[in-house]
């Protein structure tokens, strides 16, 4: 599929929504980022993209990035070394094969969002929301390069 046209039929708005709702009963960071470029391997790039949006930069070093790469129908989800540590590969890939079995009914939104809720509960468990108000690190909306 076209990244453009991946782009344009996601439903934006939801996967903010999906997104703010992770980072609200947690301390982590969530971004969801859509290749323009077709790649070979989805996770090499995704940790790429992991740098080049800052996403280590957070404080607790536990944001996660749901990468998309339309073009070569590849995706990954990665996370920060503090959430890694907790979750571990599987869990990823976990994540992954659930957005896998949605993205081939062509459910591309909805895909994304349970793989950004499936986040949210792992960070919710692990990076738990202490009380008062919380930086919001990183950009919530829908990224592309």
């Amino acid at each position: 599929m076209k990244p453009a046209r991946f782009v344009k039929d996601l439903d934006h708005n939801r996967i903010v929504e999906a997104i703010r709702n992770a980072e609200a009963a947690s301390r982590g960071e969530v971004r969801v980022h859509v290749a323009k470029e077709a790649v070979e391997d989805a996770r090499t790039a995704a940790a790429a993209q992991f740098d080049k949006l800052a996403m280590s930069a957070t404080a607790e070093r536990n944001g996660v990035l749901v990468y998309v790469a339309p073009t070569s129908q590849r995706f990954a989800v990665i996370g920060d070394a503090a959430i890694h540590e907790r979750c571990g590969e599987a869990f990823w890939n976990e994540v992954a094969l659930g957005m896998e079995g949605a993205f081939r009914e062509g459910r591309f939104t909805e895909g994304i969002v349970a793989a950004v809720g499936r986040v949210g509960e792992a960070l919710a468990r692990h990076f738990p929301r202490l009380g008062g108000t919380d930086v919001n690190e990183l950009p919530d909306e829908v990224s592309e390069s």
